[in-house]
């Protein structure tokens, strides 16, 4: 873990995850541990997309612990196998941002995993904010094979 970093990271009023993770902002939570949770972003860039996040505030992947990577990754790895469960995706991304040079918008150490779009892909223009009843119907489909250490 580091104390001090080159990284220039989004400078946020109040962490949207955070808000999300305690209550305090509506947002579909799938799953959760102590240590980790898989989201359903409403910025559907894949079929389906996920958010898998530290429980703990950490600004980027820099400043996770040895034990909170190894429970991020955890996570992904049982986000993808999810995606691939209920939605048999011909493909699944994986990406992580740091910076903002990178385009991290939320100073929150976040994994997205997307499964492709049918034509292939992730969908990296603008895309519709979906609405929490569509979130919340894809994190019912996702739960049953979701399974978080």
């Amino acid at each position: 873990m580091t104390d001090t970093t080159a990284l220039d990271v989004p400078k946020n009023d109040k962490c949207a995850f955070c808000d999300y993770l305690s209550g305090r902002r509506p947002f579909t939570v799938a799953a959760r541990t102590n240590a980790v949770a898989v989201l359903v972003t409403r910025e559907q860039r894949g079929v389906p997309h996920l958010l898998v996040v530290p429980v703990a505030h950490r600004e980027t992947s820099l400043d996770l612990s040895d034990c909170e990577i190894a429970a991020v990754a955890a996570g992904v790895r049982a986000a993808a196998q999810a995606i691939n469960d209920a939605y048999e995706r011909p493909g699944i991304t994986v990406w992580q941002n740091n910076g903002i040079p990178a385009h991290q918008t939320i100073a929150h150490v976040h994994f997205h995993v997307a499964g492709t779009l049918p034509e292939g892909g992730t969908d990296w223009g603008d895309v519709s904010e979906q609405p929490l009843g569509e979130t919340d119907a894809i994190a019912q489909i996702i739960l049953p094979h979701l399974h978080l250490a």
